[in-house]
């Protein structure tokens, strides 16, 4: 989504039906048989729910908006972003999109359709000007999570909080206490540490912070700590939050000395975010004076 910094109006199409308006080949038309007490059907069009289908449609997407695929335009399935930073931009970027569709005789289904927004949600976050944040329905869901009371559930649970990861502060360094009850052939023993540890990775949630889009390759600063439980790390660009992480430490790494556990966390900030801080100056702070 960093494509997204600096805009202001947002779109988003939906195709109506989109695997519906692919044909499938003739040669392939039998393979889609099925057999109902009516009486015996194939499919002429692409229907849902074959192994290939969403590969063939997400490449007809791309081949289509490939002119304007990350210029001013996003796919995801039959979900298409549009993004400009000014009004004018907007009404011109909406009439090159509406011409493409229309000369690929795709169609949109108009009441799923949303026009001039200034804010939008996408893959489970909210997008506006300002940054990004988390969903507030993701939130809610998060509010009303009950105890885990099996592994299953506490992966559940992890596997939605750890999709915002970015947003939370030390999230690994915090989950220990519930990881450790995913592992296999271990007792399941919930205790205070395990809800301390939930309840604080539910409150960081809901207290998540509005992050930056990054603003070009420049004045990047990485801040990195590294302790017996974890790595850390915080991407700034001029004072503002751009992105968290942090991992558990791996069984070797805990033989580690101070300074290589330091010198660990500043290389998995460096490679986490290579795309970001690759071919330019940026500034890394660690609290280890030997580095």
């Amino acid at each position: 989504m960093d494509q997204l910094q600096g805009s202001a109006w947002f779109l988003k199409i939906d195709l109506r039906s989109g695997y519906h308006q692919l044909r499938v080949h003739d040669d392939d038309i039998p393979k889609t048989a099925f057999r109902t007490r009516y009486g015996h059907y194939e499919f002429l069009i692409m229907p849902f729910g074959l192994t290939n289908a969403l590969a063939v449609f997400m490449d007809l997407m791309n081949r289509v908006c490939r002119p304007y695929l990350d210029k001013f335009v996003i796919v995801f399935t039959d979900d298409i972003l549009k993004y400009s930073k000014s009004k004018e931009q907007h009404e011109q970027h909406l009439k090159l999109v509406l011409e493409i569709l229309r000369d690929e005789q795709l169609y949109t289904k108009f009441s799923k359709c949303e026009f001039w927004l200034k804010e939008v949600q996408f893959l489970g976050h909210i997008v506006n000007e300002k940054g990004v944040h988390v969903d507030p329905a993701k939130i809610d869901a998060v509010k009303n999570w009950s105890t885990p009371k099996t592994p299953t559930k506490i992966r559940s649970f992890l596997g939605l909080a750890g999709y915002y990861r970015r947003f939370i502060s030390n999230f690994s360094r915090i989950a220990v206490p519930l990881t450790s009850l995913t592992q296999k052939n271990k007792p399941y023993e919930w205790g205070p540490k395990q809800e301390e540890a939930f309840q604080t990775l539910k409150q960081k949630l809901c207290d998540a912070p509005v992050l930056t889009l990054p603003d070009g390759n420049n004045d990047f600063v990485v801040y990195c700590d590294a302790s017996n439980q974890g790595l850390g790390c915080v991407l700034m660009q001029r004072g503002k939050v751009v992105a968290y992480a942090s991992r558990q430490l791996k069984i070797h790494e805990k033989n580690y000395t101070t300074h290589d556990l330091e010198l660990g966390a500043v290389v998995f900030a460096l490679k986490i975010w290579r795309h970001y801080l690759y071919g330019t100056k940026c500034v890394v702070f660690t609290n280890h004076k030997s580095l």
